[in-house]
């Protein structure tokens, strides 16, 4: 086998090792905020788009800037009140639709931030999708956003339950 076959081929079979990540992954609109500049917490939102055939998850998000960052929603208790509580099996992002993560619903918390997002900063994000693997995007700091097109407040989109 002449060195040139033998490249062709070790190439084949490492390609063929390596995990396959698909690319139908879009991460659209994503803008973060938090309550003041100085503000332990804050959050992310964004929609999430599985242009793919296989249903994906959300199932991390990582970033320097805070001490802990999670996948968080918000829950209805007993009482009537609304509660933020950490998603550990992360949010599903069927094929062909669209997870919205929005104020009041499913969001990449920020907790343990050192100072709060000020308006013209970006924020590292990665997130972590069980098939697709890493997307790693800076996401704009707009603290004065209002809710628009399903994308910010409760409007029972996928994935959606109103931060």
């Amino acid at each position: 086998m002449s060195l040139k076959s033998t490249l062709i081929a070790v190439l084949a079979v490492t390609t063929l090792a390596l995990p396959v990540f698909a690319q139908d992954i879009d991460v659209m609109d994503p803008y973060a905020r938090s309550a003041s500049p100085i503000a332990k917490t804050g959050a992310a939102f964004m929609l999430i788009n599985n242009n793919g055939d296989t249903d994906d998850r959300l199932i991390e998000a990582r970033s320097p800037l805070g001490k802990l960052v999670q996948l968080h929603t918000h829950i209805q208790t007993g009482e009537g009140v609304m509660k933020m509580t950490h998603v550990e099996e992360g949010f599903a992002v069927p094929a062909g639709e669209t997870l919205v993560l929005q104020r009041g619903g499913n969001h990449v918390m920020f907790m343990g931030l050192e100072k709060g997002f000020e308006a013209g900063d970006t924020v590292p994000l990665t997130l972590v999708f069980e098939k697709s693997g890493e997307i790693t995007i800076d996401v704009p700091v707009d603290p004065t956003r209002k809710p628009a097109n399903g994308h910010g407040m409760m409007h029972g989109s996928s994935g959606s339950s109103g931060n």
